[in-house]
């Protein structure tokens, strides 16, 4: 039976990472456009190299990222995915833990009280072997330092300037009450699955500034982004809105790519939707 989950849980999470490859999302690396020295195909071997570990059922939520980090760095040799690891491990684990019929998220908070300092020292560890650009010092919860309190209550201290540690503090709310409605009403009214990511993208970006911009530019160019995303999202209505918004989606893509401005924490909360949409969908 576990054996059968875990099958389930990499076939969801390679979808995940391929479908969000497959999207064109201005500013981030995709199918239709790669930059910041970065390809389609290094984000694709980055899912498969971290896909083993995401999904063995015997690890705790600290050693399953950290070996799926050390996976990555060995196939990719840079930061290609440290957010999604970040958030695919409990939502994976979550899968893992819930009853048939009963929803993730309720199980998503059990793990997330659960998390110990243990898990907090192989996560910031994660951490720093991913090195992720803009990563500056912390008043609390660095990750240059020993963890003094658990992953979760690291990740409240953190997440005012993080949206991933704003997943952890608010039990993934962005993700279930935000981005999985919003795809599954872009597929319901007729949008391809590629599409109905961008869809998602757009809304995230447009909600919220992206921190990693925000560690590396600043706020004001991040809400600036997330002013322009909003113009952009509003026209995502009808039949044909691809269509009618790809100009613009190529321009801003050139011009974030010129400026080297990626917005990767909101791709990073993308693949998290669709990720636990397909989990959602696997009862």
């Amino acid at each position: 039976m576990m054996r059968e989950r875990q099958q389930l849980a990499e076939a969801a999470y390679l979808f995940a990472c391929d479908l969000e490859i497959r999207a064109f999302k201005p500013g981030n690396v995709s199918d239709e456009s790669e930059g910041h020295d970065m390809t389609p195909e290094d984000f694709r071997q980055s899912a498969r190299a971290s896909a083993k570990a995401l999904t063995q059922s015997d690890l705790t939520l600290g050693e399953r990222i950290l070996l799926a980090i050390e996976a990555t760095r060995a196939v990719a040799g840079c930061n290609t995915n440290l957010g999604i690891v970040l958030l695919a491990a409990p939502l994976i684990e979550a899968f893992f833990l819930k009853k048939p019929g009963s929803p993730i998220q309720s199980a998503l908070a059990e793990i997330l009280a659960k998390t110990t300092l243990g898990d907090a020292q192989r996560v910031f560890e994660a951490i720093r072997h991913a090195a992720p650009g803009g990563l500056g010092e912390a008043p609390e919860a660095d990750v240059r330092e020993a963890p003094k309190v658990t992953l979760l209550e690291s990740m409240r201290l953190a997440r005012e300037r993080d949206l991933i540690a704003r997943q952890y503090a608010n039990n993934f709310e962005d993700i279930f009450h935000i981005a999985v409605p919003l795809y599954h009403s872009r597929l319901s009214s007729g949008d391809e699955d590629v599409w109905a990511t961008v869809a998602v993208y757009l809304r995230l970006l447009s909600d919220f500034p992206d921190s990693h911009i925000e560690r590396k530019f600043g706020g004001h160019l991040a809400r600036e982004l997330s002013g322009r995303a909003a113009q952009i999202n509003a026209r995502i209505s009808g039949t044909g809105w691809p269509t009618k918004i790809y100009g613009e989606l190529q321009v801003l893509d050139r011009e974030l790519k010129q400026r080297g401005i990626n917005p990767g924490t909101t791709a990073d909360l993308t693949v998290a939707a669709l990720l636990a949409y397909q989990l959602e969908r696997c009862d």
